[in-house]
């Protein structure tokens, strides 16, 4: 059924989907560049880049020429055979981040299932016996599974979906002495975010990061760092821990790894590898198609020979310099954290307020938990688009107060 007025094309998807989204009424048509546009027409500068996912914008000619060729060339195979496009973005994932191998998903949650995994046989497999447990963080995300929903350290997400996954302990971010409290002879990982995204946009010390991996070396338990949302060059380096020089046992990837096509990965250190997930052990129908492969290959070939990550960090901290300033002139924003083009401010208003005021101005601009804006735009803007962004929550606020 076609339906061309906005209304009806709303009242189709709430009479068809599971209503698990509180949706705002608008329903876009097309993107270009750093521009969404809906039904009607209307423009909007796009500050949330389909939350971290669209790093080179919209309607890149060569990220579309290349799944295109790939459309008419081979979609799927299985992993029963191997295919060139996924070997070829699993050894271009493994040059800018110094991992050993890679597990190709269909989504963050499922990279966070798979690096669950990894721990839990790496453990047995030493031990020769199962039982380990791991510690998170409070206020961390990571995914909706049920696996993904134990280590998530919100009880507002978990509750409904009790009993989860047993053995697992939470600690506080940025606490060193938190985490070491919950370290026990079971312990076999310890996950959490680089920098805390849904959590409202927390990067991790560097004091903590250190901390914390000289504890996983002391007492051979895996660090596993998820870069979904942090990772792909949003922070100024290829992925968030770089930045701190601490590498992960494990670590995962999603989001902007396929900028629009559903793909996530796990990837581990050749130590991990050797003693962990074996024929059998895990799968994947879909995960690592030879469609996601071009995907995947295709971006990591742009970000690096566009050095994206040097332009995050240009662009990045002319945000930052904003973003103080407007913290400086509003009352009702009090705090502002982030790098790179993963940043948010604190406010007192309702920020749910603030972003569907900013929808009225053409100004997409998402929220991290319950009191912080969240500024993830497509890696590719300008300083003149932070101008314009800057402009029109200016005029948000103004108007609110």
């Amino acid at each position: 059924m076609k339906t061309t007025n906005k209304e009806e094309q709303i009242q189709l998807a709430e009479d068809a989907l599971l209503h698990v989204y509180n949706r705002y009424s608008l329903v876009l048509d097309k993107g270009d560049g750093v521009y969404l546009y809906d039904t009607d027409g209307k423009k909007y500068l796009d500050f949330a880049a389909g939350i971290a996912v669209m790093a080179f914008g919209y309607n890149n000619q060569e990220y579309n020429d290349a799944l295109k060729a790939q459309i008419d060339k081979l979609l799927h195979t299985s992993n029963l055979y191997y295919n060139v496009p996924t070997a070829t973005a699993a050894e271009a994932l493994k040059k800018v981040s110094g991992m050993d191998r890679v597990f190709f998903t269909n989504s963050g949650a499922e990279a966070i299932e798979g690096a669950i995994k990894a721990a839990k046989k790496y453990a047995y497999t030493r031990d020769g016996h199962s039982g380990h447990e791991i510690i998170a963080m409070n206020h961390s995300f990571h995914g909706r599974t049920i696996g993904a929903l134990s280590v998530t350290g919100n009880a507002h997400y978990r509750e409904p979906f009790e009993p989860l996954m047993p053995g697992v302990a939470y600690a506080d971010f940025n606490d060193l002495e938190s985490v070491k409290a919950q370290v026990t002879d079971k312990t076999c990982a310890i996950i959490m975010e680089t920098i805390q995204g849904e959590g409202g946009i927390y990067p991790a010390s560097k004091e903590f990061l250190e901390g914390v991996r000289a504890l996983c070396d002391e007492k051979d338990i895996l660090l596993i760092l998820d870069e979904i949302q942090c990772g792909m060059g949003r922070s100024g380096h290829m992925f968030a821990w770089q930045g701190y020089g601490v590498k992960p046992d494990i670590m995962t990837s999603a989001k902007a790894l396929g900028c629009g096509v559903p793909v996530g990965a796990f990837l581990m250190t050749e130590k991990v590898a050797k003693k962990s997930l074996a024929p059998g052990d895990h799968g994947t129908t879909y995960g690592g198609n030879p469609f996601v492969g071009a995907a995947v290959t295709k971006v990591l070939e742009m970000m690096e020979r566009d050095r994206i990550t040097d332009h995050v960090q240009e662009v990045g901290a002319y945000l930052s310099e904003k973003l103080e300033e407007l913290v400086a002139k509003y009352d009702c924003l009090t705090a502002h954290r982030g790098v790179g083009l993963i940043q948010g401010v604190v406010c007192t208003k309702k920020v749910g307020e603030i972003s569907a005021k900013a929808l009225e101005h053409g100004l997409i601009l998402i929220t991290a938990g319950s009191d912080v804006l969240r500024f993830v735009p497509p890696l590719v803007i300008e300083k003149s688009h932070v101008d314009e962004m800057v402009e029109k929550l200016s005029a948000c606020l103004d108007e609110l107060s």
